[in-house]
């Protein structure tokens, strides 16, 4: 069987496997259109790992998407922005200033979040993009096992493990060639998510 009817094939388990696996929420199209970002920076896939800082255990997967526009996969997560409309665990226009408030979000003196990168082709982040679009929503503890099972059906990344735990996806991302990391550390209280959407961050580096 050739390669890109395998791909395909495993492009539909996704969207059969997770479908339908959560609730569902359907922000409306045009608000969707309306709200959504393109990023001037390279097309990439940015793993977010939320690690408990007391037991060292993952906590939370996300997945940043840069291709012809700028998306987050948060499968099963409880992130909310108003000016991020959702659409079945995907979220729409994650500009600057709402990628550094989910940071934020997720951040904190108990969570410590592990951002990585790498960069691909920008056919393959729009592969990423549409293979998201379908797979939610997911259940809980769901968010490492459904973004695997995405980037698995990508070219070139068709090694990731299969995995329920979010480290085990995190290290095997770390070992993608050209992949970069870093850790975000937050002295905040575990009660910070009622003030996050007011901080500034100018002198924050993150775009």
């Amino acid at each position: 069987m050739r390669a890109t009817a395998i791909r395909l094939i495993a492009a539909l388990a996704v969207a059969a496997g997770l479908a339908g696996c959560g609730e569902s929420v359907m922000a409306p199209a045009e608000e969707v259109a309306a709200r959504a970002y393109t990023h001037p920076g390279p097309s990439s896939l940015t793993l977010y790992t939320v690690i408990n800082n007391r037991n060292g255990s993952g906590a939370h997967t996300g997945l940043l998407i840069n291709g012809s526009q700028r998306v987050l996969w948060d499968p099963a997560g409880s992130f909310y922005h108003p000016g991020a409309p959702e659409r079945n665990d995907l979220l729409y226009g994650i500009a600057p200033d709402i990628r550094r408030v989910y940071i934020d979000y997720h951040a904190r003196i108990t969570f410590r979040v592990v951002e990585q990168t790498v960069e691909v082709p920008r056919e393959v982040a729009d592969q990423a993009i549409r293979l998201a679009q379908q797979a939610g929503p997911v259940g809980p503890a769901r968010c490492a096992i459904s973004t695997a099972q995405i980037l698995n059906a990508l070219p070139g990344l068709d090694g990731m493990p299969v995995s329920y735990y979010p480290k085990a996806l995190m290290n095997a991302f770390a070992e993608l060639p050209g992949a970069t990391a870093r850790t975000i550390t937050d002295e905040d209280a575990d009660d910070n998510h009622g003030v996050i959407f007011t901080r500034r961050y100018a002198e924050d580096p993150i775009d």
